[in-house]
């Protein structure tokens, strides 16, 4: 039987076929109905898929075609606000005349204030409506939140619950503010029980499907999606998940959202994909910031976090002249204290001396804090505070800046001297104990001084030792065999060892290149000694098996000791045995072979001139430096 194309398109409004309704309203139905009612109807459709701009030149129309219905005028406000057009949308809320409507142009009146972080005004228009109202105990706890009352606005959003019944936005709301109250395991109560009632209830939104490896289609941004907040809890849940460094997890609570198509997605879940993959897919992070950034509105972090990320990769220029295009987004996005301390580290770059003056001038006032919390909490009965702990999270960036200065001078005894200062409010910090650890090795004659703060990290982490970054490991070991403790090295490659047998064993193809490492730190040691004959042999074996030890971070050390045997053997201060040199030469083959598909250096993300495919391989590389042996073979004949 043929369906008249009305029917087709009440069945696909009631099936919530919003996209398929929007396409048939924008062909044949406008051509057969009255345009009131073909306008009504797409308004609602786009509505229901939050494409607000549309919505709102839909019911536009009919605030001009039919001014006596007073509802065409309240979805246009409401279209308005949505697409954030919080002037207009304001402008609208005023043709709102009758009596009946007068509570909901408040509400959206004060919405909008609120998304124009107009508070104060925002706190006033809820004032005006009815205490009983449910709407605004939910407003004053938005509100509460916003100004930093987490506690206060939990109970508000606890209380409207209670009333209610469960809605998973008041859900999100109080997982929200213990998030920020970091209240993790309260925080993902919360958000569990949106997940599971967001499977159950809805199916057909194919929670967890992307990670199950099955190719889903989009589900769209529909307002079913949005009432259900399921996209808001995933990110949340990434979020919290981030904070505590546990990033696969964070990861997969990304991918395990109901899938969308890159043009879909909200500019938070943009946002932390951006920066939880940067790691790993750098370039698309830095083109999602920066789209973010022309977007409006975008999430509040991202100017700053664009900026850091530029500064962590070192494109400084590029972090310069970010800032200078959005000098009025530094007031509003970045807290004084990051703008002060970005501006000294750009400064570093060209004027490190007016650089350090800046940051001592900032490592100043922040010591004063932390001695004056560091007094009150010396007081009887005075209870213990964060504020000495979120006080030494800004001093301890200073310090490091300030260090890199000289660090990058090689001027290792003054970097000693800025960790020195620090001493009595940083000795518990990890970062700073493995900076000071690091700069101590540097010196090359406080190996044990090194061993009292490499070791405690290590400690730390003994359980799951390959958690610990491999060069520390290779320190420690240098670090005992410098200071003749040779069998707690060789305890500490067991260790190792033995851990990545278990990888080994329970993931065949799994490189590993921790205990590489640290032979390969320590076959450059004794290079750097002039023992090449036992450095490089250490090099060689290192490397076995070759299909699992050669990568791009172990090919690093490799190429150093060759090219400085190399350049030793070119100005006649060494000679090798001809065995060694023949190891050498069949190493170097062995490279050639399984090097193909081994970058030879990770190049930065945002290069505009990239290396030839083929000259950024182990490969390549390994037959130059076996054609300099070749070259430098026949010179000592």
């Amino acid at each position: 039987m043929h369906r008249s194309p009305l029917l087709v398109l009440f069945i696909k409004i009631k099936d919530a076929r919003y996209g398929d309704a929007i396409h048939i309203l924008s062909t044949e139905l406008q051509k057969q109905m009255k345009s009131r009612a073909a306008l009504s109807l797409l308004g609602y459709c786009y509505y229901h898929v939050q494409d607000f701009s549309n919505a709102a030149e839909c019911y536009e129309q009919l605030t001009q075609l039919h001014p006596e219905v007073e509802d065409y005028k309240l979805y246009y406000a409401q279209s308005l606000y949505g697409a954030c057009a919080f002037q207009d949308a304001m402008k609208a809320t005023f043709l709102l005349d009758s009596p009946a409507s007068h509570s909901k142009m408040i509400k959206l009146q004060a919405a909008i204030k609120y998304g124009e972080e107009d508070f104060p005004a925002a706190m006033a228009l809820v004032e005006q409506l009815p205490a009983d109202d449910l709407d605004t105990e939910v407003d004053h706890g938005c509100l509460l939140y916003k100004t930093g009352e987490y506690e206060k606005a939990c109970a508000k959003f606890t209380a409207a619950m209670q009333v209610l019944g469960y809605q998973p936005d008041l859900a999100y709301n109080i997982a929200l503010c213990h998030y920020s109250l970091k209240q993790y395991a309260a925080a993902l109560k919360y958000i569990g029980e949106i997940i599971e009632r967001g499977m159950r209830e809805h199916p057909e939104l194919g929670v967890g499907m992307t990670t199950e490896g099955i190719e889903v289609k989009s589900v769209g941004n529909t307002l079913v999606l949005h009432e259900t907040a399921l996209i808001e809890a995933f990110n949340l849940k990434a979020a919290i998940e981030y904070q505590l460094k546990k990033y696969d997890a964070a990861q997969e609570a990304l991918t395990d959202m109901p899938p969308r198509s890159e043009e879909e997605l909200d500019p938070v879940t943009l946002h932390n994909q951006a920066l939880m993959n940067m790691d790993t897919k750098p370039s698309e992070g830095f083109e999602k910031l920066a789209f973010l950034l022309q977007q409006n509105p975008f999430p509040p972090v991202t100017f700053g976090n664009l900026i850091l990320l530029y500064c962590k990769f070192e494109y400084f220029d590029l972090a310069a002249d970010v800032m200078a295009e959005n000098a009025h987004l530094t007031y509003k996005f970045l807290s004084p204290y990051l703008y002060e301390f970005l501006d000294a580290l750009l400064t570093s770059q060209t004027a490190p001396e007016e650089a350090f003056r800046k940051l001592d001038e900032m490592a100043g006032r922040l010591t004063e804090q932390l001695r004056k919390v560091t007094k009150q909490v010396m007081i009887p009965h005075l209870p213990l505070t964060c504020d000495c702990e979120s006080t030494c999270i800004l001093y301890i960036p200073v310090l490091m800046v300030q260090a890199k200065i000289y660090w990058n001078r090689e001027n290792y005894n003054m970097v000693e001297k800025i960790f020195r200062k620090s001493v009595e409010f940083c000795n518990e910090h990890d970062m700073w104990k493995l900076n000071v650890a690091h700069v101590l090795f540097m010196q090359e004659n406080k190996y044990k001084e090194a061993i009292g703060f490499y070791e405690p990290i290590v400690k730390k982490h003994y359980d799951n030792i390959l958690n610990v970054s491999a060069i520390v490991l290779a320190n420690l070991c240098v670090s005992y065999i410098m200071t003749s403790q040779n069998e707690e090295a060789e305890q500490l490659m067991r260790k190792i060892e033995k851990e990545e047998e278990q990888i080994s064993y329970n993931d065949p193809d799994k490189k590993v290149f921790h205990l590489c490492i640290v032979n390969l730190v320590i076959g450059t040691l004794y290079c750097a000694k002039g023992n090449y004959d036992f450095g490089i042999s250490r090099v060689i074996k290192s490397l076995e098996p070759y299909n699992k030890k050669l990568g791009t971070d172990t090919w690093f050390y490799i190429k150093r000791c060759f090219l400085s045997l190399l350049e030793n053997m070119a100005k006649h201060m060494i000679m090798l045995r001809d065995s060694v040199v023949q190891d050498c030469v069949q190493f170097l083959e062995h490279c050639e072979l399984y090097g193909r598909d081994v970058p030879a250096v990770i190049e930065q993300p945002l290069e505009e001139e990239r290396m030839h495919i083929g000259k950024n391989t182990v490969t390549y590389e390994a037959r130059m430096l076996k054609a300099l042996f070749y070259e430098v073979i026949g010179w000592n004949e």
